[in-house]
């Protein structure tokens, strides 16, 4: 493929997820990509896989992209800078203030330095958990500063387009701000409720549903990598968590005695300000818009889920989202499908006809 902004070649500094699955995506667009890696096991199956080549005398990188843990990448990035004194250099951690403090205070090149951040991630880690169409389209943060113009960070941009991302421009104490809210605290909150779990009885474990999975799926994240992540954003995580909190407490208080006057107006309103939050997160593609929920009952057998999703693509209607919940101790499984309010009813209509038992229909 050519249609692509960037020359190349571009050099990738770490071969974990992040930096295997943006040489996958450059390689797929035709840029010859280059792989380094501290762990020769890490560089040797990121190459395997097919996300770029082993460095090479005479590389002359026209980008290079620093995918190594929080408390490495401004020393790493610094050694790119001087090593390529021609590249632009970013990096990809989700921390951007105290890399540009500390580049600065080890006076690197700050005209060919640019942090980013790609809002993308799984909970698997390694180039085996590698993918091509990763950063499809999700916010990827570029931390603009003043010791760098416009026209000399707009590789990053590029390199954002050509990745299927959608670039969007904070400054480095926003973006860490930000991410706290978003990223940082959610990462808290899930592994706080799952360690929960850790002295449950089997029984209490069993009864665990969608709702619980949901909020605990990220629970399952690399520990030492969030260490380093939190400790690098400890205020504006302190600072939300410190609210977070003061809402907790206000809970407790209520249901320390509901009988109380005001205790359960005290619960229906935290309630409610939650609806009000999570009608803001952007649906599909960053969209505004929100869809309907279907949901359909599947016989857990195979074929049964692919001959669904056949029959809802005869039927014409695009499915915005897909979520399975099986259902303990039964041999069925609840498909939700999101689709677009005005389909909705055509669409059960159309599966009722067909057979399909529906379990619910919700906005």
């Amino acid at each position: 493929m050519t249609d692509r902004r960037l020359r190349g070649p571009v050099r990738i500094v770490g071969a974990g997820l992040l930096g295997a699955s943006i040489g996958l995506a450059l390689r797929e667009r035709g840029v010859d990509v280059i792989l380094s890696d501290i762990s020769p096991a890490t560089l040797t199956l990121a190459i395997d896989y097919g996300a770029g080549r082993a460095a090479a005398v005479g590389d002359a990188p026209e980008l290079i992209v620093v995918c190594v843990p929080p408390d490495v990448v401004a020393t790493t990035v610094a050694l790119e800078l001087d090593a390529y004194p021609d590249a632009l250099v970013t990096d990809v951690a989700s921390i951007k203030l105290a890399p540009l403090l500390q580049l600065r205070a080890l006076g690197a090149d700050l005209s060919r330095y640019i942090g980013s951040h790609p809002m993308a991630g799984r909970e698997r880690g390694g180039a085996i958990s590698a993918r091509a169409d990763l950063f499809i389209g999700r916010p990827w943060v570029i931390a603009g500063h003043d010791d760098i113009t416009y026209r000399r960070a707009a590789a990053v941009e590029d390199l954002a387009l050509d990745l299927g991302s959608v670039p969007l421009e904070m400054d480095a104490a926003e973006h860490d701000a930000s991410v706290a809210m978003v990223s940082h605290v959610p990462q808290v909150l899930s592994s706080l409720l799952a360690a929960r779990l850790h002295h449950a009885s089997d029984a209490t474990v069993g009864l665990a549903g969608q709702g619980l999975r949901d909020m605990t799926r990220i629970a399952a994240s690399d520990p030492e990598l969030w260490v380093q992540i939190l400790a690098a954003n400890a205020q504006p995580v302190g600072a939300v968590l410190e609210a977070l909190r003061d809402d907790l407490d206000r809970v407790i208080r209520s249901l320390s005695d509901p009988a109380v006057p005001g205790a359960r107006r005290a619960l229906a309103e935290s309630l409610a300000d939650g609806n009000i939050g999570v009608a803001r997160i952007p649906g599909k593609h960053g969209q505004a818009k929100h869809f309907s929920q279907i949901v359909i009952k599947v016989d857990d057998r195979p074929g049964e889920l692919a001959k669904l999703l056949t029959e809802i693509g005869e039927v014409g209607v695009n499915m915005e989202d897909l979520r399975l919940e099986h259902s303990p101790r039964a041999q069925i499984g609840l498909a939700e499908i999101s689709v677009l309010p005005e389909e909705e009813q055509r669409l059960v209509e159309e599966l009722e006809a067909r057979g399909w038992q529906i379990a619910g229909a919700f906005s």
